[in-house]
């Protein structure tokens, strides 16, 4: 795959994966699909569920402005903050240029940056960590767990995650969620969902206190490794944020486009 086909192919596994995730959490939740902007609002407490992204590509700096003007106008309208996931190697060069004057004019605000990364490498040998044990999620116990674990790990309320995740058959039926255990409790996590033939990998965290000591890694080849068991599926796709960024190509996966996170400004 070329650069470009890697970075559309990220944007569309975004939009394929929310559909599935918001509309788990709410089978009435805003899931449409506008000219050059896809919908994907639960309008829950958990923000990453709360999702708008631009879709054209080789969009020029007047188009752009127009869809982050439109995608803000959504976002107000909504109960709950959520984000806006633009990728940037969808725009023209200029309108990467001049992206962020753009948002800001939009009364949007940069949040954080991320990366896609994608890569053809299962499946993987079964992984191993000698201080963790690893647990499918099956259990609404295991699921307010890994809805802790992303809470802590990305500084929200525990509220707000178990507002996305408790209750969902997905989660506990069709996704290959994993938690890593350190001498029985709790301490990483990491999800595979296969999506129009690849494996994404969805929402890996680990408790803070627990960081740097390759345990996120470990949690993520598991769930890959599960998942391709599963699948057959022998392609992978994620997001990436800075902290997981240096971890992933150790597995297998290479950047394409990135990311950067909108949120409404204050």
């Amino acid at each position: 795959m070329t650069d470009r086909t890697e970075s559309i192919e990220s944007m569309e596994q975004l939009a394929l994966v929310w559909r599935a995730m918001v509309l788990d959490r709410d089978p009435d939740a805003d899931v449409r699909d506008l000219p050059g902007i896809a919908v994907r609002w639960a309008d829950c407490r958990f923000a990453f569920w709360n999702c708008v992204t631009l879709t054209e590509v080789d969009a020029d700096t007047a188009l752009v402005g127009e869809r982050l003007r439109q995608a803000a106008d959504i976002m107000r309208a909504k109960q709950h903050p959520g984000f806006l996931w633009l990728f940037e190697d969808l725009l023209d060069a200029e309108a990467r240029a001049r992206v962020r004057a753009e948002a800001e004019k939009a009364g949007l605000e940069y949040a954080f940056p991320g990366t896609g990364m994608a890569g053809d490498f299962l499946p993987i040998p079964e992984p191993a960590h000698p201080e963790l044990t690893f647990a499918r999620v099956t259990t609404d116990d295991h699921l307010r767990a890994y809805a802790d674990l992303n809470s802590r790990a990305y500084g929200f309320p525990l509220e707000d995650g178990r507002d996305g995740l408790l209750g969902s058959t997905l989660w506990k039926k069709q996704a290959h969620a994993y938690l890593g255990l350190r001498d029985g409790v709790p301490v990483t996590c990491a999800a595979t969902v296969e999506a129009d033939g690849r494996l994404f990998v969805v929402l890996v965290a680990t408790a803070p206190e627990w960081e740097r000591r390759g345990y996120g890694e470990a949690v993520t080849r598991k769930a890959l490794y599960e998942g391709a068991r599963a699948t057959g599926l022998t392609r992978a796709t994620l997001h990436a944020t800075t902290a997981g960024a240096p971890v992933y190509p150790r597995i297998g996966f290479r950047p394409n486009s990135p990311i950067g996170f909108y949120s409404l400004a204050q």
